[in-house]
């Protein structure tokens, strides 16, 4: 049974911000003390961290940027996988913590990658190298060790109990709430609901915002650059109220059609539905604007922010967001745990989703009381550990200047295009000036599935199919194409590797 034994008004909330810790989980910040307890609780055969862990998350990044490495030369034909960035092997890593007290650290790749256990494993006899970000990212250390310590040492239900590990687990559970709030720039811990993933926060806003909000002859606008995740239930939800679902066109090199968009809206429109960063071209729509145009109109507007959240810093008041979702295994943080942030005054008007334990107040059959939001959209028990690794992944990157992450990746991206121009028959999708760092490509000759399967046998790992955005493939004549997404932990050194297995490949055929 998942009703809570204590009355929800004694529930411990989010944890205020931290100072001294007086040790345990009760202690103001349940992460950092989750992190001590587990001092003897280590990831055997990893390299020692040199990334700083933070006592706590804070506000979004307003330092200066401290490390914005040169655009990096382009590659020739003849020597197609020479290092302008420094790499991992080539640039000493420093094992002091870097960064001014209090401040977020100075960022290099080196850094970061040595936090991450199985970026030293080999495949099939090679080193990895990880170029599927865009499905998932690794996990540091930081967060195996907390997840192995709550299990450990701190595992309850939360909201449930009067004994003490249960107030611990309730504590850390509510600080990642509250983490997650001041990551996204939301105006509180009430504004955030946590979900599965990108895709459960989508569909629980389509069957209750969308059920009550839409009807016959609404138009729901949805780009063509979407992931079927932000297509399918917008068009499950338009069947049943007979509302539309209306493609918006792209441009030849990726954007979004303004123009068209623009044109597209008018007062039957109810909804937009647009991704911050697209994961298969890795455009970066205007949506400021792009909100501020619907909004005009009266629409609400949906931001998928699964691409966008582990690449620049992101801020939903600015925005202007209505609802703006992402997945935590796309931000090194654990599968199966992700967020849905929506504007207080929308979500008060949310219905119930799903019934059972934790949504409610009072229960009979003479009739139902529920909980107030965001726990009337929590029903069931939570992913607990789930949170929790997402709160240790936030507090980890948090710890980076993220303005220079956003600058490292932007070289690296550049870096990388002009060297895989270099490659006889390959062929980039989508040239959209502003982007993060997600290359698609076909290359002549060569099934997609092929090409992964051929660097896989060098232990680079990319994605080949058509990446769940089968309407954006088809914007160019494709059903597939191979997909390597770069990340911070990524170098150029990585690059090259890929460049010269992908020449081998058309010396081989």
């Amino acid at each position: 049974m998942t009703t809570p034994d204590v009355p929800r008004s004694l529930w411990p909330s989010a944890a205020p911000a931290p100072d001294a810790l007086s040790g345990g989980l009760t202690s103001a910040d349940p992460v950092t003390a989750l992190a001590a307890a587990l001092a003897t609780s280590t990831v055997t055969g990893t390299a020692p961290s040199t990334a700083p862990v933070t006592n706590s998350l804070t506000a979004p990044v307003t330092g200066p940027v401290t490390a914005d490495p040169a655009a990096p030369a382009a590659p020739s034909a003849a020597h197609p996988v020479q290092p302008a960035i420094p790499s991992a092997q080539s640039t000493p890593v420093t094992t002091e913590p870097i960064g001014l007290p209090g401040q977020p650290a100075a960022f290099s790749p080196e850094s970061a990658r040595r936090d991450f256990p199985i970026l030293h494993r080999t495949v099939n006899g090679h080193p990895l190298v990880w170029l599927d970000n865009g499905a998932t990212t690794q996990k540091p250390r930081q967060v195996i060790e907390t997840l192995a310590g709550f299990y450990g040492s701190a595992n309850s239900n939360i909201h449930r109990g009067a004994h003490t590990m249960a107030r611990e687990a309730t504590e850390a559970y509510e600080a990642g709430r509250a983490a997650v709030a001041r990551f996204l720039g939301a105006a509180s811990p009430d504004d955030i609901v946590f979900v599965r993933g990108t895709t459960e926060g989508i569909n629980l806003v389509a069957q209750t915002w969308g059920r009550a909000n839409l009807g016959p002859g609404d138009d729901i606008l949805v780009p063509v650059l979407e992931h079927h995740s932000n297509i399918v239930p917008w068009q499950l939800i338009a069947k049943e109220t007979r509302a539309r679902v209306v493609p918006v066109p792209l441009q030849p090199d990726g954007q979004i059609d303004l123009d068209a968009y623009a044109d597209l809206l008018s007062m039957r429109t109810q909804l937009v539905a647009v991704s911050q960063a697209s994961n298969v071209l890795g455009t970066v729509p205007p949506v400021r604007e792009m909100t501020a145009l619907a909004h005009r109109y009266g629409a609400k507007v949906l931001v998928d922010g699964a691409q966008a959240v582990a690449h620049f810093p992101v801020d939903v008041q600015d925005l202007d967001a209505d609802f703006y979702v992402f997945s935590g295994h796309k931000l090194f943080a654990p599968t199966g745990i992700g967020a849905l942030y929506a504007k207080p005054e929308v979500m008060r008007n949310m219905a119930p989703w799903q019934g059972g334990g934790n949504m409610i107040e009072s229960v009979g059959f003479t009739g139902t009381t529920y909980a107030p939001v965001p726990h009337l959209l929590e029903a069931g028990t939570g992913h607990i550990s789930g949170v929790v690794g997402l709160l240790s992944a936030l507090n980890w990157l948090t710890s980076f200047d993220r303005d220079a992450i956003a600058a490292y990746e932007t070289s690296l991206m550049a870096y990388a295009q002009q060297a895989l121009a270099t490659v006889p028959g390959l062929e980039l999708l989508g040239s959209a000036p502003d982007r993060i760092a997600v290359l698609t490509f076909t290359l002549a000759g060569h099934d997609p599935s092929t090409i992964a399967d051929w660097l896989d046998r060098d232990g680079i790992a990319i994605r080949a199919g058509h990446h769940c955005a089968q309407p954006a493939l088809a914007h160019y004549g494709l059903e597939s194409a191979a997909r390597a997404s770069l990340a911070l932990y990524n170098t150029s050194e990585e690059v090259d590797k890929l460049v010269a297995s992908l020449h081998r490949l058309q010396q081989a055929a």
